[in-house]
């Protein structure tokens, strides 16, 4: 193929897409990283789960990512993705001010999460307000937690957590009889009442405040946030939603669309580091395996 045109261009540079590029990077591919430098997991001090980096700070595995891609001589540049289109048999994508041809894409944009208005919430996230009891709750495990039951799945997470903690509360909103009995039965203390803020002291959850005025003591607060996927690129090329509202992909992480494989949070809200890490070596796998198809296909004619 053209040597002026990227084999692959990887849009995203978190676990997911540097770990494509990696592998791609290691076959002899020509990859470009376009990195929006904005993580998902910034707020976190570690990552956990992950073999042999548990406890590694986030930024400190995007730069021995970044470093490794490298070193096999994989590019990796700042820059948000304006626009891409198909252009004869590859794709054009607008990176910040420049233009970029490459011949297979890969997206691993991630997701953003939405949280309720709480005041003081967002700026706690991933500190001392958490998500994922399998990333954090061994650093609070034996205090008093508490689950924001603002959606739908915060019952399930108020059970889960209740592993971590004998001291769980669970800050209902709207709560059926049968959900209840759940957390009855798990032992989740019930707590009826909106939370109207966070009290903060030195640095330091202390509890959250009701509407009433009362004040709940907690270490830590578990939020299930509402996944919103950054799959504004899929959508501009047409890839298809499953019945979920989420990009569909087969099991290496190819759309509907020939070409573009997306991996990672933005087709899998749940997907942990170590999850999207080896999502986008999958994925990676079959693109090189696609590109020799094409390139088989390109002498035969």
């Amino acid at each position: 193929m053209s040597s002026n045109v990227e084999d692959v261009l990887v849009i995203g540079g978190g676990a997911a897409g540097l770990n494509a590029a990696l592998v791609l990077s290691r076959a002899r591919r020509q990859v470009l990283v376009v990195d929006s430098g904005r993580p998902r997991n910034a707020p976190a001090h570690q990552l956990h789960g992950f073999v042999s980096r548990d406890g590694t700070p986030p930024s400190e595995l995007l730069a021995i990512g970044r470093e490794e891609v490298e070193r096999y001589g994989g590019r990796v540049v700042a820059g948000g993705v304006r626009a891409v289109r198909r252009d004869d048999g590859g794709f054009e994508v607008e990176v910040s001010d420049s233009v970029v041809r490459a011949w297979r894409v890969i997206v691993a944009t991630g997701l953003r999460d939405e949280l309720p208005e709480v005041p003081g919430l967002r700026e706690r996230w991933g500190r001392d307000v958490l998500h994922c009891p399998y990333c954090h709750a061994w650093e609070v495990r034996d205090q008093p937690f508490g689950v924001l039951g603002w959606q739908p799945g915060a019952v399930h997470q108020a059970m889960l957590v209740r592993q971590w903690s004998d001291d769980v509360a669970f800050f209902a909103g709207n709560l059926g009889d049968g959900d209840r009995a759940k957390l009855v039965a798990r032992g989740v203390r019930i707590v009826d009442g909106e939370v109207s803020g966070l009290v903060v002291e030195n640095e330091e959850l202390r509890g959250v405040r009701l509407a009433d005025g009362t004040v709940e003591a907690l270490s830590a607060l578990f939020v299930p946030p509402r996944f919103v996927a950054n799959d504004t690129v899929l959508s501009e090329l047409g890839c298809e939603l499953g019945d979920d509202g989420w990009v569909q992909v087969d099991p290496s992480g190819l759309t509907s669309v020939p070409g573009v494989w997306a991996v990672g949070n933005v087709v899998d809200p749940h997907a942990q580091v170590v999850n999207a890490a080896a999502a986008g070596a999958k994925a990676a796998i079959a693109v090189n395996w696609d590109l020799i198809e094409a390139d088989m296909l390109e002498v035969a004619r």
